[in-house]
């Protein structure tokens, strides 16, 4: 059957060098993300007394309502930078990536709704059928993308840039639904002075940039009184940072290679991916583990709910969600890529580490004992995830090498892929050109195989 269009397609160029920039940074900072999660653990499980006095020591000017513990800044503040990101990688896509089209957004973002719903069900029918509780519905419903990209650095890059697309885009729509969740669920009673505070300074914020005013020793400070008066209000501080984000002009003019938003990402994204977040898990992720801890995470219907929502239920949402789209649309998936490809793709985005465990502690404030099992059963879910994951890729891999090799095969050496050319007078020109010379070369090399040597018989 014709087809308008195809699902994990061939990316535009700048769109693929936009996903490379952003996966180089983001992988290293997964593998930071890793380090740090780990760190956590062996630093809890063995020097437990001084993990929990650092996590729990308090800093900060207790006037301005901002005496918060070590854990509470790194998961209040810190993380407002890595949603800060997140908001301007939101921006860019709604405006020049793959969610500007909305026939190309329905395909990422039905699976991310498909991908958070289903989640959310199990965990739901988990604890009603266990009799545990409901408030950690929201648990299960986030894909970590800087854990997922780590694993992808472990088990190879091989993976086609269609597919780490869709990853990408799937999680940038993901974390926008984590924010509402955060938004609407988890706010507490609000402040509406310092609310009223928050939204004048973030119209100043906008102001600003719409007069293009420069420098950074203005927004700095002007973000940092935003986030304190989001924080003060009641609704969660990393709100604020998205909003900002949002605001930023991702659009280039006339004249600019990048757009402001493309400038302060790439500044910002290194210090969001290699400190922000590996601090976050750090401070996060250190939960005493134990037999009997790890028997309860598979026994309690809560823990069970979070490691199913996790494992089952992201894989079969967003699987589900994605050939759905397929199935009742005149697209059709890439015929380089088979289903089992975005099976697997499916199954690491059950990967819900970071955004997951600040749910988790939002969802069980007052229970700190629930808490850290909600915590071992993101670290358990987000393992498993990963290990089925790695599988399924792997049985993959020589398809994806292939396909990867020509995506990048660049047999005019003009720097860009020969898949980008391929429809242009030009690069058959230059092509003909060098088979031309190629040809002039063998030609020569068999006419010199073919003269006699010295002292050899000559022909008669």
């Amino acid at each position: 059957m014709s087809t308008d269009r195809t699902f994990l397609g061939r990316l535009s160029l700048p769109e693929r060098r936009h996903l490379t920039d952003a996966l180089r940074t983001e992988t290293v900072g997964g593998v930071l993300l890793l380090l740090a999660a780990v760190a956590a653990l062996v630093w809890a499980n063995t020097f437990h007394d001084s993990y929990e006095a650092v996590s729990d020591f308090h800093i900060g000017p207790a006037s301005l309502g901002l005496d918060l513990s070590i854990e509470h800044w790194a998961a209040d503040g810190l993380l407002a930078i890595f949603f800060f990101v997140a908001g301007i990688e939101l921006k860019r896509e709604l405006v020049a990536g793959e969610l500007r089209d909305p026939k190309a957004a329905a395909l990422p973002v039905i699976a991310a709704i498909c991908g958070m719903a289903t989640p959310a069900l199990v965990y739901v029918l988990v604890n009603t059928v266990g009799g545990g509780s409901l408030d950690g519905w929201a648990v299960p419903t986030a894909t970590d993308i800087a854990f997922a990209l780590a694993v992808l650095a472990v088990i190879g890059t091989s993976l086609p840039s269609a597919l780490r697309a869709f990853l990408l885009t799937l999680a940038v729509v993901d974390d926008l639904f984590a924010i509402l969740i955060i938004a609407v669920f988890f706010t507490s009673d609000l402040n509406f002075a310092a609310l009223g505070g928050a939204f004048a300074g973030l119209a100043l914020f906008w102001f600003l940039l719409r007069k293009e005013v420069r420098g950074w020793y203005v927004y700095v400070p002007l973000a940092l009184v935003i986030w304190a008066l989001m924080y003060n209000s009641g609704v969660h501080a990393t709100i604020a940072g998205v909003a900002m984000g949002l605001m930023l002009r991702c659009t280039t003019r006339e004249g600019e290679e990048h757009s402001p938003g493309e400038h302060v990402e790439h500044l910002v994204r290194p210090l969001s991916a290699g400190v922000a977040v590996p601090l976050f898990a750090l401070f996060s992720a250190g939960v005493a583990m134990s037999s009997e801890a790890l028997r309860d995470v598979f026994t309690q219907p809560v823990t069970l709910g979070v490691v199913l929502g996790l494992v089952v239920g992201k894989a079969v949402g967003i699987f589900g969600g994605t050939w759905l789209t397929a199935r009742f649309t005149r697209a059709e998936l890439n015929p380089q890529l088979a289903w089992p490809d975005v099976f697997a793709v499916a199954t690491l985005a059950g990967i819900g580490f970071t955004v997951s465990l600040l749910i988790g502690e939002l969802a069980f404030v007052g229970d700190p004992a629930l808490t850290d099992e909600v915590k071992a059963a993101v670290l358990m879910g987000s393992l498993i995830a990963a290990a089925c994951a790695a599988l399924l890729l792997k049985l993959r891999v020589r398809k994806y090498q292939l396909l990867v090799a020509e995506e990048d095969r660049d047999d005019d050496q003009d720097g860009i892929p020969d898949v980008y050319e391929e429809g242009t007078a030009a690069y058959h020109l230059r092509m003909a050109d060098i088979l031309e010379r190629k040809a002039a070369e063998h030609r020569e090399r068999a006419r010199l195989a073919g003269a006699p040597r010295d002292g050899a018989d000559r022909p008669a």
